[in-house]
């Protein structure tokens, strides 16, 4: 494989990781798109080549900074498309009373259910519910992430949604990391507005979205769309007030019953589909073509415990891209990890090992259209990657609780995993 060479002259800092295996998930290569003994040249955080340490153009052989890697791999950065990553408390007590036998109303009359997460979160402040997204953000980052998707979806009020994003943008300012926001005030309908989902979406939620957007705290609106929260019809009005505002699309969807969410979502030309348990073979074609990713949710069906996994052999045949996320939430998946996540799509969904790590690399950005910008080693894109101490990209995804990352590099800048 040929090296991939910007073009101009040599200008600003430049750095150089080299005597490295590369992996770099190139869409116009074949598989992982590796690279044997191979060198990756940065320039003003962006990468300015990749490929074979032979084919270094001269410009780069000495350049201000030289990193050996000791034959390590290197991959692109991980990326996390979908948490909940802010939030109050935890769900503990829920869990254990699952264990135990409890039913969903039984739980919910005990004081549980997204209800519970709901009052944790409107009684903490910003810098409370800052402090406690820090750790949840540090054991990804330890783990390779570079980018890290945050929806609201807690507070379910104006005031609470908008401190939730706020603070998710503030955690882009205290750590190195790109964080994406997403508006998801229609996740659940609050409890004075019960049986009124029409007057919560009125009040609530299309005027809180034009506030974060008024106030450049939104990337893009998500819903969930399920008989438990809101259906078809009612994901519309949010995604048309979406569509006025410019902002793109994605939904949470049939994760519980096949309502056609993907079908809506896709005929919005969302960025993703989130859940897909109950998704159709005919929708796996719809997402397809409309360039919708299906964004598999492992730790949310390892949880609860679910017995209908997604229809990867669908996906697969419809050429739908497929996308992997921890959905870190307090509920449903308390999970912080995505090499766990890897490990989990590949034993719970049958996913392959390069399904996998395109799933948390280049399909993951693809499902946040940051694919322009990252996901994948190619020149021009943000020098964010991760270099592993391990003998074959495999182990990322077989082993669990090890955690083998040796350097997270986010914009050309080694930084603290």
């Amino acid at each position: 494989m040929g090296g991939e060479k910007s073009s101009g002259a040599a200008a600003g800092f430049s750095s150089l990781w080299h005597n490295a295996r590369i992996a770099t998930l190139a869409p116009s290569a074949p598989g992982l798109g590796i690279i044997e003994t191979g060198a990756i040249a940065v320039r003003d955080g962006r990468i300015a080549f990749v490929g074979p340490i032979a084919d270094l153009p001269d410009e780069f052989r000495n350049a201000e900074d030289e990193t050996d890697c000791g034959g390590r791999w290197i991959t692109p950065a991980l990326i996390d498309c979908h948490t909940h990553l802010v939030f109050g408390g935890d769900r503990a007590m829920e869990f254990e009373m699952r264990l135990a036998g409890s039913t969903y109303e039984e739980i919910s009359r005990a004081g549980g259910g997204i209800i519970s997460s709901v009052k944790a979160t409107n009684a903490l402040s910003e810098d409370e519910l800052l402090a406690q997204a820090l750790r949840r953000l540090d054991t990804l980052l330890a783990e390779g992430a570079c980018t890290v998707e945050i929806k609201s979806g807690y507070a379910l009020n104006i005031e609470g949604e908008l401190k939730m994003l706020g603070v998710a943008r503030r955690l882009a300012e205290v750590r190195p990391v790109r964080i994406v926001t997403s508006w998801l005030a229609a996740h659940a309908t609050p409890p004075d507005y019960k049986g009124r989902n029409g007057d919560y979406i009125t009040d609530v939620v299309l005027p809180g979205l034009e506030a974060a957007h008024s106030e450049g705290l939104v990337d893009a609106v998500d819903g969930f769309c399920e008989g438990i929260a809101f259906s078809p019809v009612e994901i519309t009005r949010v995604f048309d007030k979406a569509k006025s505002l410019g902002l793109p699309v994605k939904l949470h969807a049939e994760q519980l019953s096949d309502l056609g969410g993907a079908r809506l979502a896709a005929s919005y030309g969302a960025l993703s589909a989130d859940h897909l348990e109950y998704l159709s073979a005919a929708d796996a074609r719809v997402m397809a073509e409309a360039g919708t990713v299906a964004v598999l949710l492992p730790g949310a069906f390892y949880t609860l415990r679910e017995k209908q996994a997604p229809p990867v052999e669908a996906l697969r045949a419809a050429g739908t891209s497929i996308a992997l996320a921890t959905d870190s939430n307090p509920g449903t998946s308390p999970l912080t990890s995505l090499l766990m996540t890897m490990n989990m799509g590949a034993t719970l969904f049958g996913l392959t090992v390069e399904e996998c790590l395109a799933g948390v690399t280049r399909e993951a950005a693809r499902a946040l259209g940051l694919l322009a910008e990252t996901g994948t080693l190619e020149a021009g894109k943000s020098a964010d990657f991760a270099i592993w101490d391990i003998g074959r990209p495999a182990e990322l995804v077989y082993r669990m609780g090890f955690n083998p990352l040796a350097a997270r590099i986010f914009k050309g800048e080694r930084v603290p995993a």
